[in-house]
């Protein structure tokens, strides 16, 4: 009997390319330890940003989704190559790591302006008219929040965390990059 033809487009893969390694190995490298920074520092600013209450929610709540988002594609990020489970799937993980990376830096720094902006824009609340107590004149044109000293406080540890994170992931795409040239 003659064996069936095969198909060799179904049958042969090429193999995933992929420059970082697998298992623990990876938080050896620079590019694991800045993704557990990523994590960490991203959870704090959630934590933060959270524990203050969201006192500016249309801009906040975009800080709370960027951050709360990254943490979660960054664990299942790291993940993926703790496990092994990046050398089953057959992609291009340098290209892949340069997407994610530079994706998450456009939101973390979009994230990073918003909750600079919600810090500085703090106003200390002050009668402008001695007849009506509480009344506020704000300039025009501009954001005045009014965050007491503990939200303020936490705000600002939010903003310079939100930094932290953002320069972790330009490290990181610059490296990835690096890696997908090579």
């Amino acid at each position: 009997m003659s064996e069936p033809a095969t198909n060799p487009a179904v049958t042969a893969f090429p193999a995933p390319t992929i420059s970082l390694p697998l298992g623990l190995q990876i938080l050896r490298t620079y590019s694991g330890a800045l993704i557990c920074l990523e994590i960490i520092f991203g959870g704090l600013v959630w934590i933060l940003v959270a524990s203050s209450n969201v006192p500016v929610p249309l801009l906040q709540g975009w800080v709370m989704f960027v951050s709360v988002s990254t943490f979660f594609c960054s664990s299942v990020y790291l993940l993926l190559f703790l496990l092994g489970l990046a050398d089953r799937i057959n992609t291009d993980w340098n290209l892949m790591d340069v997407l994610y990376h530079f994706t998450a830096l456009l939101f973390y720094f979009s994230a990073l302006v918003l909750e600079a902006a919600v810090t500085a824009a703090r106003g200390v609340l002050r009668s402008t008219n001695s007849s009506i107590p509480g009344c506020v004149t704000a300039p025009s044109g501009n954001i005045l929040t009014f965050l007491d000293n503990r939200q303020y406080s936490i705000n600002v540890a939010a903003t310079i965390f939100a930094f932290v994170v953002t320069l972790c992931y330009a490290c990181s795409m610059f490296m990835g990059f690096r890696r997908w040239q090579m």
